[in-house]
């Protein structure tokens, strides 16, 4: 063994404290101060121990200096931090944070949950024994009110003729469809399968016709007297036993973004004068150590930019169990009892100070609404795709909206996010438990808004839509492949709210949300389905021929009809009914007001853009739902991963990738027609063949923000937010583009302020028995040697979870001469250094 001379171990040590003092904010007489106390000692880590001493003012050395000096450091990172008080030494915990109110638990459980058939044949055997003939319905706590029956009334006549109008005008197509466009008139098998899955999805644009038909009027008319926003005036004072929460759950997002999000509401509330009456709780289920080291260095900036400490709090959950029902589940058992009401955003949501006051106005309002959901205006994307639907949704989504409103008044939808709810009905009957069976489509619940909605309106709540509420917004995804991954996990989770249709109790309007849930991507299968068949008949008639017998001992021949007049008809007839809704967007866009969305002019040039891109898109979904329908009912996992929260691009090999097979398809399915009988391609498989050759450009040129901007430039796909931001858009913006350096685990264990902010935040007991001492000195000793890129995630959440294991390796990446050089790395000039070349050498 090699011994120094002590002249050389004194310079080393001296050195390593001077750079470990440079990362400290201390006054320069204090640093020189504290360097002289640690050059007394001759290797680095007594003289580390004496620096942490001082620091720390009290009589600890050794391993738990680091441990002992977190107040201290913690101060400095933070100045005016006040920690909690009482002070506490390695056995009993260590300075922390207060990142979140006491803790009073409220029990959750699932009440009436579907049980297994064998179950349900029990509990009905026992039930006819009792003398009940049904199992009873789940008591409601609602007051009762004279205005529901009224909205019931309403509600039960509107959707009658709802019903009536669609189904009307479905069998007129089907009609149609067989005496004037079918050659055989149905009677052949084949066309008898193709007019059933025609009519299955002309029934399913109905509604869409119809509901965008009744808003229009609605918005329109701009009379509505069941419209909830109208049920108080404006700048009512929300009494102060009124406390609302809002909170965001999140789990691996883009970190500057939420928070930047968070300051932006926060501060928007503030404006409102109303802010005693809110709290706020970021509730992360983050499974990544950079991320969760940044949103606990984002939320101690935040709190000190707006002094929102004992107002803004952080909860991360060790066990993520349920995704985000099983957050917010989470943050009702432990803080429910503490608030009225909730109001519940998404990692991208914002929402306007005005609105939430205004929200909780309408609650104290309605004794008898459980769930009020804002209708969000998508905003914020650079990227073309993400401005054509943030163009489409502003200028559409308003018809949809108040149509959805006006069929189901009090039996609205709740989407997850950007709404309200009253926490003690919510606690009380919407839980969520595991659906029984086997099967891809068992388990838990993944799209559990739609459930929740429905459980709160069958204990007697109200589920209302406000649906023209200003200051709502979200952002969407950036590009055709994050829209298709945010699908892919939508779909699943809405086939298997299929096995909840038939529950007993629930509301006839909330089965119908279940089911146009399921519709929204069935219908894909459907068409796909439709135009194979279809496919098929002209394979038939060009090889085989026309048949005259179509049926078993048929006497007399069918003449095939073929008009060409009236299939044009009744194509030309299907597109109005299909972009009506369209038109009659643009047309109240424009008797409102153009000048917001570029004018009359830009207004025109954009409906027909977005109809084209609208058009060139349907294919390209079609074949992806119905490839997640597939591989959802056989079974095939599904990565549920939080979208992107910025512009990212599609690369051409993510393009080739994602639409590669799809291109070939296209191409090998025109090329069959037309090589039968081109006639047909034209009219028949033409827009749907062209879109799916053309996947890959325009899947890869619809995500460049080049392309975005230019057509903002040129007035095209503006939208009111684009024109004249709001407040809280303006504000998000700047916020996140003024976000510093994103702190990493690494930064977590070598910077000396970050580290403090890591212990402090996490430490609330750190466990002293023999077996956590040796598990934290093996984890300590083997991420000291191998070096931050050699360690796995679970090993770094588990120093991220515990303050004396986290200390205790910050205090050996300094002083042992066995650490690893890439931890020391990232204090050199210049940042982390060369990152790359440090894993490869690790």
């Amino acid at each position: 063994m090699e011994l120094h001379p002590a002249a050389r171990i004194d310079a080393d040590a001296a050195h390593t404290c001077r750079r470990y003092l440079d990362q400290l904010l201390l006054p320069r007489e204090r640093k020189g101060a504290l360097l002289e106390l640690a050059q007394r000692e001759a290797e680095a880590s007594p003289a580390m121990a004496t620096l942490h001493h001082a620091l720390t003012g009290a009589p600890r050395v050794g391993d738990h200096a680091a441990f002992a000096s977190i107040r201290r450091r913690l101060e400095l990172a933070v100045p005016g931090l006040t920690a909690r008080d009482g002070r506490t030494d390695a056995h009993d915990g260590a300075w922390a944070l207060t990142i979140a109110p006491p803790v009073r638990r409220t029990p959750m459980a699932p009440t009436g949950w579907p049980a297994t058939l064998w179950t349900r044949i029990v509990r009905g055997v026992r039930a006819q024994k009792r003398g009940h003939g049904t199992l009873a319905t789940p008591a409601t706590d609602v007051p009762d009110s004279s205005d529901n029956r009224n909205v019931t009334r309403t509600a039960t006549i509107r959707r009658t003729v709802f019903a009536v109008l669609a189904l009307t005008q479905t069998a007129a197509f089907a009609y149609y469809m067989t005496t004037r466009v079918l050659p055989y008139h149905g009677q052949e098998p084949l066309e008898l399968a193709i007019l059933t899955l025609f009519t299955i999805l002309f029934a399913w644009i109905s509604l869409g016709f119809w509901t965008a038909l009744s808003g229009f009027v609605l918005l329109c008319l701009a009379r509505d007297r069941h419209a909830i926003s109208r049920s108080v005036a404006p700048g009512t004072a929300i009494p102060p036993e009124a406390r609302t929460a809002i909170i965001m759950p999140i789990r691996n997002e883009h970190v500057a973004r939420v928070f930047a999000g968070v300051r932006a509401v926060y501060e928007s509330v503030a404006r409102t004068g109303a802010l005693p009456r809110f709290d706020f709780f970021i509730l992360s289920d983050s499974s990544e150590p950079d991320t969760l080291t940044a949103e606990r260095q984002a939320w101690v900036d935040l709190c000190v930019a707006v002094k929102g400490f004992g107002r803004i709090f952080y909860r991360w959950r060790r066990h993520r169990i349920k995704r985000k029902s099983g957050n917010v589940a989470d943050f009702c058992r432990r803080w429910g009892s503490q608030y009225r009401y909730m109001v519940v955003l998404d990692a991208d949501s914002v929402m306007s100070g005005d609105c939430i006051t205004t929200l909780v106005r309408l609650m104290e309002a309605n004794p008898t609404t459980g769930i009020i959901q804002t209708a969000p205006h998508a905003a914020g994307r650079d990227t073309l795709f993400a401005r054509m639907q943030q163009f489409a949704t502003r200028v559409y989504g308003p018809l949809f909206t108040a149509g959805l409103h006006f069929w189901q008044l009090g039996e609205s939808y709740y989407w997850g996010h950007n709404a309200i709810i009253r926490i003690a009905p919510f606690i009380r009957h919407c839980a969520l438990g595991r659906l029984p069976g086997r099967g891809p489509l068992s388990g838990e619940i993944l799209s559990h808004d739609f459930v929740e909605a429905a459980l709160m309106r069958r204990a007697g709540w109200k589920v209302w839509m406000a649906y023209d509420l200003p200051g709502s917004y979200e952002e969407i995804p950036p590009n055709v492949i994050d829209e298709l991954k945010r699908d892919r996990r939508w779909c699943q989770g809405n086939l298997i709210n299929s096995h909840l249709f038939l529950w007993q109790g629930l509301h006839p309007a909330h089965r119908a949300v279940f089911m146009t849930g399921i519709m929204a991507y069935v219908s894909s299968p459907l068409w796909f389905l439709s135009l194979a068949l279809s496919t098929a008949f002209i394979v038939l008639q060009t090889v085989i021929g026309p048949q005259y017998f179509v049926q078993a001992r048929q006497l007399f021949p069918v003449w095939p009809e073929w008009d060409i007049n009236a299939t044009i008809g009744f194509v030309i007839a299907t597109g109005v009914v299909l972009f009506t809704p369209k038109i009659l967007g643009g047309m109240l866009v424009v008797a409102q007001g153009a000048d917001r969305f570029g004018g009359v002019l830009g207004v025109t040039l954009s409906l027909l853009l977005e109809l084209l891109f609208s058009a060139l898109l349907a294919p390209i979904r079609m074949l992806f739902h119905t490839q997640f329908i597939v591989t959802a009912l056989t079974g095939l996992g599904v990565h549920w991963k939080s979208p992107p929260r910025e512009d990212a691009e599609t690369t051409w090999g993510e393009g080739v990738r994602c639409h590669g097979a799809h291109t070939l398809l296209g191409g090998a399915w025109a090329a069959a027609v037309y090589w039968l009988d081109s006639s047909y391609a034209w009219w028949l498989l033409l827009p749907v063949v062209c879109a799916l050759t053309l996947s890959i450009p325009i899947s890869v040129y619809s995500s460049r923000v080049s392309l975005g901007r230019a057509m903002r430039r040129a007035g095209l796909l503006l939208i009111p937010e684009e024109v004249d931001p709001p407040n809280e858009l303006r504000a998000i913006r700047a916020f996140s583009d003024g976000a510093g350096t994103v702190s990493g685990f690494v930064d977590a264990v070598v910077n000396p302020q970050v580290n403090a902010i890591a212990c402090a935040v996490s430490c609330t007991h750190v466990r002293v028995s023999p077996r956590a001492q040796l598990r934290r000195q093996r984890a300590v000793a083997l991420a000291v040697t191998a070096g931050p890129w050699a360690l796995t995630d679970r090993h770094k959440l588990f120093f991220l979870t515990d303050a004396l294991a986290l200390s205790h390796l910050h205090f050996e990446v300094w002083t042992s001469p066995d650490a690893h050089p890439s931890w020391l790395a990232t204090c050199l000039p210049g940042g982390r250094g060369d990152q790359p070349a440090l894993r490869q050498a690790s």
